[in-house]
This record gives structure tokens, sequence and C-alpha cells, in this order.
């Protein structure tokens, strides 16, 4: 008899390298030892309870299917909101997803076929990987570096990375997990290559409101590329709603429009009471993000500092978003951030970390580099940093 068996697919789905130290992290709890999540972007701001009031105090009698792109009065108000931001579309150009992830998935498999390659800076984000794998296709990374803040590699490095089987290019802004703002000029860096080669650029804005130097200038708004851009997007991190899923999928290729909408119709609708919240979130006060992006920027700097102040630790200060990425004087990431949870406490405290080798593409690369979400108070924030300077002061496997 014939065994049952995995799905190549199935094989080749990366685990996450932000969720595959939880069940060390739960033993560590159940030691008695209080964990510092600075591993995962899970902010601690609560979720404004005007947009928790319209789901709870929505009157329907049947909790119906929307439509396959969303209701109608959400992409509506979801025009207001980015017309504010500088980007002009309509709601016939919006279709809503089950969070930023379904969106990035939706353009790569309407736009490529497998076996086609999307070249995407790293570090990146790591899920990318899976919707990549979803989707039958090749992420070919080129590498950013540490040292001057993870700028945007220079157009020759993509050049070099360009192939017949090349569709698409992806970019972060503000970056997870570097925190990098790329500025207009690298945007319209992106802008060249796209047109010369004819390729989609594949934009993920889902920290454009968390910019503390510079402005956010959106791939939208790049000029002479209107059919290439595809702009994914989510209220996850923007209003602190994770678990909401509702993202949003947005073009003004009218072909790529409607070859996306299939993916959608399949999928039948995207979350309605989610897509409550979204909407509701919309009429927030004009200065709801200028009080949560101070509350980051003071998390941030204080993280940079405290980072910088360890011996031989080197942390960039990041433009935007709210992740750093560090390089520390460790001989393994992976090792390290798993040492943290396993064998080491300091006053029945420690701190998980993510390691930044599975944000490379590229293998062997960030063995010495963690990513840090600082998406907790300043005294956690503080209480972390202590844990981390003490690890590091009697890590086995440390580097001087």
């Amino acid at each position: 008899m014939t065994q049952l068996t995995i799905s190549q697919r199935g094989h080749n789905m990366p685990a996450s390298p932000i969720r595959k130290l939880v069940p060390y992290a739960e033993a560590a709890k159940k030691r008695g030892i209080q964990v510092y999540h600075l591993n995962i972007g899970q902010p601690d701001i609560e979720t404004p309870k005007m947009v928790l009031d319209a789901v709870r105090n929505s009157d329907f009698k049947i909790l119906e299917y929307s439509h396959s792109a969303g209701n109608e009065s959400y992409r509506k108000k979801l025009v207001q909101y980015y017309q504010k931001v500088g980007i002009d579309i309509t709601p016939n150009q919006i279709i809503i997803t089950t969070g930023g992830s379904e969106a990035i998935l939706f353009g790569f498999m309407a736009c490529l076929d497998p076996g086609d390659e999307v070249i995407i800076p790293e570090p990146f984000y790591a899920n990318y990987n899976g919707f990549a794998v979803s989707a039958g296709i090749k992420v070919v990374p080129i590498t950013s570096y540490i040292e001057n803040g993870f700028a945007l590699p220079p157009i020759a490095d993509f050049e070099k990375a360009i192939t017949p089987r090349t569709k698409a290019i992806v970019i972060c802004n503000p970056n997870n997990p570097t925190g990098y703002l790329y500025s207009q000029d690298e945007m319209e860096t992106l802008r060249q290559i796209i047109l010369k080669h004819n390729l989609y650029l594949f934009a993920d804005e889902a920290y454009r409101e968390f910019c503390y130097e510079g402005t956010h200038f959106s791939a939208m708004q790049l000029a002479g590329v209107e059919d290439n851009v595809v702009l994914m997007d989510t209220i996850s991190k923007r209003y602190s709603c994770c678990g909401g899923r509702i993202g949003a999928f947005i073009t003004r290729n009218k072909d790529l429009y409607n070859a996306a909408m299939k993916f959608a119709q399949a999928r039948l609708s995207p979350p309605s009471f989610a897509q409550i919240a979204g909407e509701a979130a919309i009429d927030l006060p004009d200065d709801y993000f200028n009080i949560t992006k101070a509350e980051y920027k003071s998390r941030r700097d204080l993280i940079v500092k405290r980072l910088n102040a360890m011996p031989n630790v080197f942390c960039p200060n990041p433009g935007g978003a709210f992740y750093a990425i560090a390089k520390l004087p460790i001989d393994d990431a992976d090792s390290f951030c798993q040492w943290l949870l396993e064998s080491f406490e300091y006053n029945k405290q420690t701190v998980m970390l993510a390691p930044a080798t599975g944000f490379y593409g590229t293998s062997g690369l960030g063995k010495q580099e963690v990513r840090l979400a600082y998406v907790l108070n300043l005294s956690a924030i503080n209480s972390a940093m202590d844990c981390l300077e003490k690890a590091l002061q009697v890590y086995p496997g440390r580097k001087v």
C-alpha cells in the first residue's frame, strides 16, 4: 500500500523565525521566568475604544458575506484616508483582504507564474518566503547592510539579479525588520528599475504612519508607473488591530485588479466585523497618530541608546516602523536566542528576541544579528535591556 506523503510545497514551507522559539518561551514561563517579548510586532498600544465600540454596537440580524472586494462603505472611507496621505485612488481600485498577508499573496499569484522570480532587499519580512512558496515562485534576495543602516542597495545590485524570469520587486517602507525609511530618491531609483525592465513594484506600507526622521513617500506617488505599482496595506499595526486580519490590495492596473478579484471571489469575502472596525478607525481624531508615533519614538530612542551603550554592540537608528536590528558579539544568533530562554535568567527575567538569520534569504547572513520589536513600554524595555546586557557578559558563545 502506498504511503501517504506530504507535498513538496508542504516540505518547502519555512517555519516562522519569529515564532519558532515560542515553546522555549512557554517552558521558561512555567519555570517562573518573566519573558520580555521583543521578538514579535504585537504592540501593547490599546486598540482605540471607538474602533472596538463600532463592533460592539453593530446591529444586524444576519452576519452575511460582504462583497468580495469588501464593503463598499469601507472602501469609500479608505479613499478618504488615502487622500489624506497624498494617494489618489477610487473605491474600485481597492480589494479588502484578510490581513496584509492575503494582499501580498494575491499580488504574487496574480502577477507571477510558478518559477517566476521576485527581488527583495534583505533582510526582509520572513513571511514573504512563505507567500512565495505558496505561489510557487522564487525569492531572489539582494543584500542591504547594517553598516549603512540597511539603505537601498545600488541599482547595479538589482541589475545583476534581474533575469528573464524576474517579474517584480518587493519593498517594505518603512521596513520590517530593519526599521529603515526609504527616501523619495530611493523610491525614484526603484521607479527607474521597474520602468526599464517592465516589472511590478509591490509596496508593503503597513508602517506608513510610524516615521520618525523624514516623511513617508509612497510607491503610489511615483509618476508614470501607475500600472506597475501594487500597494499592500493593513490595519494591524496602524491601529493596533493585529487580530482583526483586515488589509487591502490596491492597484490602478485594471487588468491586474480583475485578476486579483478572481482570487478574492474564490475566498468569498473578508471578515465582516473587522471591516466595521477598519471603517470606524478612519474617523479617529487627527492627533491619534501623533500620540502613538511619539510613544514609539521614545521607545526607539531608548532601545537604540541602551544597545549602543553595550560593549561591542551596534544598532543603527531606524527611521520608521517599530523594529531595530542590532549586531551582537555572539557566535550564532539562533543559538543565543534559544539560550536566553533555556539557560539564562537575571532576577527571574529574560528577553525573547528574533534571530536575524530568518530575515535573510542568503544563507549564512545575519548570524550575529537579532531583530528587536520595541512594542513594550519604557520600563519593560529598560528591564529587557538589563537582561540582554547581563546575558552578553556570560553567554558561552560570546565574541570579543
